[in-house]
């Protein structure tokens, strides 16, 4: 399956648009419902307290009316709107993963061991700038920010000195790496194998979804197609070599971050990773094969009821879909399994020490919602990556509440609400609406070129930014209850001699690896890439091996792929 099959995979889900069509119509339908109830208490109760005019709120109360309920739903069973396990936390807590990396490899090895230390379990890598648009430490385009916003990572020396001491066969890795995604795990896999650890020990989750990356963090290499294949051949060696690792880790936070709404992240998110499905099918897998190690990433910000409702719709939706659409039967395809993270725009950099109230919030709302694994956002990042301290009291947060609110205790403990289930009803339907707007226009990669997915955000991020200078949605600390002079923190602060170690690696590297071999290698990698067909993984593993460098690497591909620019959002 090639990058021309990619193309026409993504032409035949236009075909869906009338499946997309009919579910929007038949759960319209069931939302309108009279609201006979609520008109009648509206003119005789409500109204001496209020005035005649209605709220500027809309409904203040909601009834049996406004929601088609759970109808006997239980969790662990089909549609899985209440949770994807029968007992939940109640049998095992969420897994607390804090992300990390900052500096050079040895800076973010030893907050990960700090972390492991105090309770963390599992590790999440973050990545730094030149690593995430595949350009060498010692490079010109890399100066001054070599570490800054992530661990950076230009070989597998990088890598080697990152996990060093941390037992990759016991603990699960998440890596946030999107281009760069099939160098970076090859890495991860040929470090495992250096120390005589199998690739089928290995477990974690690859945040590989470039989709969003066209969407709404901007962060590519090539163009869509190019990206596609290699998605592709990660999941065929990951289904085929890998049974614990999620090779794709389809996310809506950067959707969200960017400025979407709850609904649309819902939408996008989960249109992106149908598309995935789409390619799997393509390439000539059983939707039971792969889908299951298909996992998710999703923003937990402010509005409490909001967040649990897109929890709760993504998982009714995901299992609905996955049966009626694409026929899989093995229930664990029809799990949504989702990782959440404290929202990033809520932060705020006016009064920080606020952030611990949000951020303890947002985590709440999560755990309400039923997420597989949480990070908590440290109450400077608004400001800078986060110091130890600040770290600390991000996880602590989490055990808080997994120890001392009683949380875990009950699954689903907001199911029934009327207010609950009508917004999950409402997201789910807005979901379709979507669906059937971006199946029309010919499929996920179609709406991306035509700009549609991006000019929805930039629309919705503007109207935000518009209420919140109005004050018609209040930040406390920015727009409301300002404070004169500011309480100074301290804050993490990534020195310039990182670049220095870097760079000092690298050459390092250089010097010592076989020119010959890495000549060879990336020629090898060219002639896989140019050939269209050829399973990417081993030629990539192999130029790892070699010690060729990130930027040699993609190189390559832009060489063989080009570039891409995306429209311009009207």
């Amino acid at each position: 399956m090639g990058i021309s099959d990619l193309m026409a995979s993504d032409k035949k889900e236009s075909l869906s648009a009338s499946y997309w069509g009919k579910k929007a119509k038949l759960l319209s339908a069931r939302a309108s419902k009279s609201g006979k109830k609520y008109a009648e208490w509206e003119s005789k109760v409500l109204a001496p307290w209020i005035g005649r005019k209605p709220p500027n709120v809309g409904k203040i109360v909601y009834t049996d009316e406004d929601a088609s309920g759970i109808d006997g739903e239980m969790p662990g069973v089909y549609p899985f709107t209440r949770g994807i396990y029968p007992n939940m936390y109640a049998g095992r807590p969420w897994t607390m993963r804090m992300f990390s990396g900052f500096g050079t490899p040895e800076d973010t090895n030893a907050r990960l061991k700090y972390l492991l230390k105090h309770g963390e379990t599992g590790l999440s890598i973050a990545f730094d700038e030149p690593t995430l648009y595949g350009v060498d430490c010692d490079s010109e385009r890399a100066e001054g920010e070599i570490g800054k916003c992530g661990v950076n990572v230009t070989s597998l020396k990088d890598m080697e000195v990152l996990f060093d001491g941390i037992p990759l066969d016991r603990v699960s890795t998440s890596m946030t790496i999107n281009a760069p995604a099939i160098i970076l795990f090859s890495m991860y896999i040929v470090v495992a194998q250096k120390r005589g650890i199998k690739p089928e020990s290995l477990s974690g989750t690859l945040q590989a979804d470039i989709l969003k990356e066209y969407i709404a963090q901007k962060e590519w290499f090539y163009p869509p197609e190019a990206h596609l294949r290699m998605i592709k051949d990660m999941m065929l060696y990951s289904v085929g070599k890998m049974p614990k690792w999620n090779y794709i880790s389809v996310s809506g936070y950067h959707i969200r971050e960017a400025g979407s709404t709850a609904a649309q992240e819902l939408a996008f998110t989960l249109a992106d990773g149908f598309h995935y499905v789409d390619i799997g099918i393509a390439a000539g897998l059983d939707v039971d094969d792969f889908a299951p190690r298909i996992s998710f990433f999703f923003d937990s910000s402010m509005e409490m009821f909001e967040e649990i409702a897109k929890f709760r719709a993504a998982r009714r939706i995901w299992a609905t879909v996955m049966k009626e659409k694409y026929g899989a039967k093995n229930p664990k395809s029809l799990k949504l399994r989702f990782h959440a993270q404290t929202s990033g725009y809520t932060l705020t950099w006016q009064q920080p020490l606020n952030n611990i109230s949000r951020t303890a919030l947002e985590a709440l709302y999560t755990v309400l919602g039923g997420a597989q694994s949480i990070h908590t956002n440290s109450y400077d990042e608004a400001l800078a990556l986060p110091t130890e301290e600040a770290a600390k009291v991000a996880l602590r947060t989490q055990q808080i509440i997994a120890e001392e609110a009683s949380v875990k205790d009950v699954v689903d403990p907001l199911g029934g609400s009327y207010y609950l289930e009508s917004l999950t009803d409402r997201m789910e339907l807005e979901a379709y609406e979507y669906f059937d707007r971006i199946g029309k226009m010919g499929g996920v990669l179609e709406a991306i070129k035509r700009g549609y997915l991006q000019s929805e955000i930039a629309n919705a991020s503007y109207e935000r930014q518009m209420r919140l200078e109005h004050g018609e949605e209040v930040m406390v600390g920015v727009n409301k209850y300002r404070e004169e002079s500011e309480r100074q923190i301290n804050t993490l602060k990534v020195s310039m001699a990182a670049q220095r170690t870097q760079r000092r690696r690298l050459a390092g590297v250089r010097k010592s690896r076989s020119t010959s071999r890495v000549a060879e290698s990336l020629a090898r990698l060219r002639k896989a890439m140019v050939s269209d067909t050829a399973n990417l993984m081993p030629y990539v593993m192999d130029a790892v091996s070699s010690y060729a460098t990130i930027g040699e690497i993609v190189k390559v591909g832009r060489d063989v792929y080009g570039e891409w620019k995306e429209p311009k959002i009207i």
